[in-house]
């Protein structure tokens, strides 16, 4: 068994490890965030001073935006596999602006791609525009979350316009910002993935080559060589994920009209008053509000309820408001019983929302 470094979580740090464990003259490591939560959450789940496992070249850790962090054992044949049939299906390879944690799978392997095609990959400073601007690539690439493509639609248009192609991926890409993206003539491709899987390994509903997508009563399964090797010293859960080849996700999808449609996680429906409520439907009714910017709807526990729903909203309308829209196309009982109005979302370092402190502001 190998060791394990760690290693500051910045753009040059990550890319020296990264060329040294995929040309195999370095060991493994885990980068480690600037801020102390995340130093914190690295080791926890890396666990630098135990054996490491075979067949790993990197171990990331999970944002922990809805439980645990865990580390997560990526292979050397993993990462290229997946940077690999990322440029076949965008293209060819191309040079990467790097908007994203490189501590987190979306920007790492925004540097695994970059070492693969040959080209030299560009960080965002404090100007999107300006790191745009110095791309010399015939063929320019991009990958974000939706929280920053909504921003930059708004600050950084014409750059945007600029790529060839850019992926979004961390979270779910809302049906209005799509739109948004393609009216404004910008390439913007939904990709669905996690860290488990090397990255986004579903672009636009179809899998990347090597990829497989299958549902077990609506679950997501996924199978290919992109695929994590397993969780840090937890090899109990990675036997519950991983079976036959096939990583049994925590997310709903179905199929329409040949392509995967992501329906939301396999915890997202919550029985409030009895009520089967469908957490990921009630907040896609209220992205579609003119007045609501952003929303997340999450249950808590609840005495009354068993489950209280409750909507947490960047915008101007208050409860009876929200609660009159979304009746008016779902069930009365669906409502949110609560609002919270909201400046903006809080945000964890990986670009998703961090859920765990909502459900703690809203006690």
């Amino acid at each position: 068994m190998s060791t394990l470094r760690l290693i500051p979580g910045t753009p040059d740090a990550v890319l020296s490890a990264l060329s040294e464990v995929l040309d195999g003259s370095g060991a493994p490591f885990a980068p480690v965030p600037e801020d102390a939560v995340g130093a914190a959450r690295v080791h926890q789940a890396a666990a630098p001073d135990e054996p490491l496992e075979d067949d790993c070249a990197v171990v990331l850790t999970t944002s922990g935006s809805s439980g645990e962090p865990k580390g997560v054992l990526l292979s050397r044949d993993a990462l290229i596999s997946s940077a690999v049939a990322t440029h076949d299906r965008l293209g060819g390879p191309g040079q990467w602006l790097l908007p994203m944690k490189p501590y987190f799978v979306g920007g790492l392997q925004i540097l695994t791609r970059s070492l693969v095609a040959g080209t030299t990959p560009v960080p965002v400073g404090d100007s999107f525009t300006a790191a745009a601007r110095r791309l010399t690539g015939d063929r320019r690439y991009t990958a974000m979350v939706p929280t920053q493509l909504a921003r930059y639609l708004e600050t950084d248009l014409e750059a945007l316009r600029s790529f060839d192609a850019i992926i979004i991926g961390g979270a779910s890409t809302p049906e209005p910002l799509k739109r948004r993206a393609r009216e404004a003539g910008v390439t913007a491709i939904p990709a669905y993935g996690m860290t488990e899987t090397g990255s986004g390994c579903v672009y636009d509903g179809v899998p990347l080559d090597g990829t497989s997508i299958d549902l077990d009563g609506g679950r997501i399964l996924i199978k290919g060589s992109t695929l994590f090797s397993g969780y840090r010293l937890r090899p109990e859960l990675t036997a519950d994920v991983l079976r036959d080849g096939w990583f049994r996700t925590q997310d709903r999808g179905e199929f329409v009209d040949g392509r995967l449609r992501v329906v939301g996680r396999v915890d997202d429906v919550v029985i409030s008053g009895g009520v089967n409520v469908t957490l990921t439907t009630v907040q896609a009714r209220l992205l579609e509000h003119p007045r609501v910017k952003d929303a997340v709807v999450l249950g808590a526990p609840d005495a009354e309820w068993g489950t209280r729903v409750i909507a947490f909203v960047v915008g101007e309308p208050a409860r009876d408001e929200v609660r009159d829209w979304v009746s008016e196309t779902l069930p009365r009982t669906w409502a949110p019983q609560d609002v919270v109005q909201l400046e903006a979302l809080p945000m964890l370092a990986s670009g998703k929302v961090d859920r765990q402190r909502l459900l703690e502001n809203a006690r």
